[in-house]
């Protein structure tokens, strides 16, 4: 007897098993489509440092994108289970944030003036220190609406589940998630640094020195890609969260891309409805910079 209990003890643990590891590929594929945007989202965010601090910063993001997790994962469990009418203006609250600093930067960028704090092109401050925690700062608020964004996919994909299967899923998937992104990112932002080693360390006119000369030549240019992608990012992302909380918009964008469905080849169906979202983001992002300035002119005036 004692034999058929441990036999079926370890038959039950198989199948949960394979029941996590099946749950988990299912909310892998569903949370792939963000992998892109956090890609883009944060190669852009930690761009601009020094290159010897290029790493010590990615890993800073990455620790703090991990202890983004380990709040999120927890928190979205109890709000599933005691208060599961938060989660989507929640969401919905961190999608408009992230619209926001999609076009406080644009605004930003627009009207940039030189300032007498930073170096030569106005650009960095003069405190690296200081310029790199804010850095590590905006990127760490960005990953959190990210992971929360895939920490709720992922909960719809096991909201049958046991508590424990949720968990384990949704820790696994953010385990996965943090340390695909952030090695990915790890290996954007020393690109130029790989081929200069490999132009280096080869004869001038090998094939792993013309190799390297393309990544040094290329590296200026994908880190521009990446901040008009990862800005990009910001309204798509944002304004696909706010869209999918507003049944009026989603339904309106959802009949525009089935109107023209006819006329777009697959990858353009994808297109249409992600640059929707993404003029809606940006719109939103808007308002909410002349709303926060608009403020801060009434402050200034009422303290006069």
């Amino acid at each position: 007897m004692a034999g058929a209990s441990l036999f079926t003890l370890i038959d039950d643990i198989a199948t949960l098993l394979d029941d996590i590891a099946a749950m988990s590929k299912v909310a892998a594929k569903k949370t792939a489509g963000v992998l892109g945007d956090d890609l883009a989202l944060n190669a852009q965010q930690v761009s601009g440092v020094t290159a010897d601090r290029e790493l010590p910063v990615v890993w800073a993001v990455a620790k703090g994108s991990l202890l983004n997790k380990v709040i999120l994962v927890p928190a979205a469990l109890l709000i599933s289970a005691f208060l599961p009418m938060l989660i989507v203006p929640m969401l919905m609250l961190g999608g408009l944030f992230l619209c926001y600093e999609g076009a406080h930067k644009l605004v930003e960028s627009y009207l940039a003036t030189p300032d007498i704090s930073s170096k030569g092109d106005g650009s960095m401050p003069e405190d690296a220190a200081e310029y790199e925690k804010q850095k590590i700062a905006g990127a760490i608020r960005t990953d959190f609406i990210l992971s929360a964004e895939i920490i709720v996919i992922s909960l719809g994909t096991v909201a049958g589940a046991s508590l424990f299967s949720q968990f384990t899923v949704l820790s696994i998937i953010a385990l996965i998630m943090t340390i695909g992104v952030y090695g990915i990112v790890a290996l954007i932002v020393k690109i130029d640094d790989a081929g200069l080693y490999l132009l280096t360390h080869n004869p001038p006119k090998s094939v792993a020195a013309l190799f390297g000369t393309s990544l040094v030549n290329s590296a200026p240019y994908l880190m521009k890609t990446l901040s008009v992608v990862g800005t990009l990012a910001m309204f798509m992302v944002g304004g696909g969260i706010l869209t999918h909380g507003l049944h009026l918009v989603s339904d309106w964008i959802n009949h525009v891309s089935a109107l023209l469905s006819p006329f777009l080849t697959n990858w353009l169906e994808w297109v249409v409805p992600a640059l929707l979202n993404g003029i809606f983001g940006f719109l939103a992002g808007l308002l909410v910079v002349v709303v926060f300035y608009g403020f801060s002119i009434i402050r200034k005036r009422v303290a006069w």
